[in-house]
């Protein structure tokens, strides 16, 4: 068993006479994979080898979409949790819906969300959607690596019991009940091993194919980080508990389709359709002639 690292989620908090202001690392790691990525995402628009006829848009447009991309993480992500996974609760309390503060995003929402933003802004750029979609995969598992450690400091998001040298102590009486199990309850770190796969693995999976001229077959990238998420996210949620609402006695994983025992979980139903869609994206993108560079 590994204990859990004594470290806070807030980063820093400031008391400003009866107010408490704190950095949370949750924050952090929002605004750290969104500033790496318009940092990378404007050096491949300066570079128009990388798409042989040349980068999709101006590199100063990337501030712009930057905006976009916020606003649909952010509306998306929130709405994508009230929906997917608390419908009943939020519905009878719409309030709630707006106190993104007390926690509650979702990563399917949250890419939707991001999904429309950009297509949006393509519409009112004359931008190439698929070009575009192709940079923003490349950047994204940073995004994804950042949050997802930021869970595991927050102690959330974590995994099914496990007697494994790597099983982590997490704090907590939720995290403590383990049925069968007496004393401390060591369980998988998912979110070590979705920043591993999500983030680390498909990051450097992604920068080789930038590498090999990816770019200049549209769509290749996009559809290699719909399904290189949607195959990470299937196997660790193997490991990772199921978020409580869809928990019972006679359902202890959590399953929404399919048996008690055997079943998908609302991640993996989420992503089986980005599995798939990535799967055509793939093929249609490598049955084309990549684009040739300008004369």
């Amino acid at each position: 068993m590994i204990p859990f690292p004594a470290i806070a989620p807030e980063i820093f908090t400031i008391q400003l006479g009866g107010l408490s202001l704190s950095l949370r690392w949750y924050a952090l790691a929002y605004l750290a994979g969104l500033m790496i990525g318009w940092r990378i995402m404007v050096r491949m628009m300066r570079r128009d080898a990388l798409w042989g006829n040349g980068a999709p848009m101006r590199p100063d447009a990337v501030d712009d979409l930057l905006t976009w991309v916020i606003l649909g993480v952010i509306l998306g992500g929130r709405l994508g949790f009230v929906f997917f996974y608390e419908p009943g609760y939020y519905l009878s309390n719409p309030a709630e819906i707006l106190k993104v503060w007390q926690g509650g995003m979702s990563f399917h929402g949250g890419f939707a969300g991001v999904i429309l933003a950009a297509w949006l802004f393509c519409r009112s750029r004359g931008i190439a959607p698929l070009r575009l979609a192709d940079a923003m995969a490349v950047v994204a598992p940073i995004g994804l690596f950042f949050g997802r450690i930021a869970n595991f400091i927050n102690a959330e998001l974590w995994g099914r019991p496990t007697d494994l040298p790597w099983g982590v102590i997490f704090p907590g009486a939720a995290a403590q009940a383990c049925p069968g199990i007496e004393g401390l309850c060591a369980r998988h770190p998912s979110q070590l091993y979705e920043a591993g796969l999500e983030g680390l693995a498909l990051g450097l999976i992604l920068w080789a194919v930038v590498r090999a001229g990816g770019l200049r077959r549209p769509g290749l990238a996009f559809g290699i980080f719909l399904a290189g998420y949607g195959l990470a996210r299937i196997f660790v949620e193997l490991f990772r508990v199921a978020d409580a609402q869809f928990i019972t006695p006679d359902n202890p994983l959590g399953h929404v389709l399919g048996g008690p025992l055997i079943g998908l979980t609302m991640g993996q139903v989420l992503s089986l359709p980005m599995l798939a869609l990535g799967l055509v994206f793939i093929a249609r993108a490598c049955r084309r002639a990549p684009v040739a560079a300008a004369a």
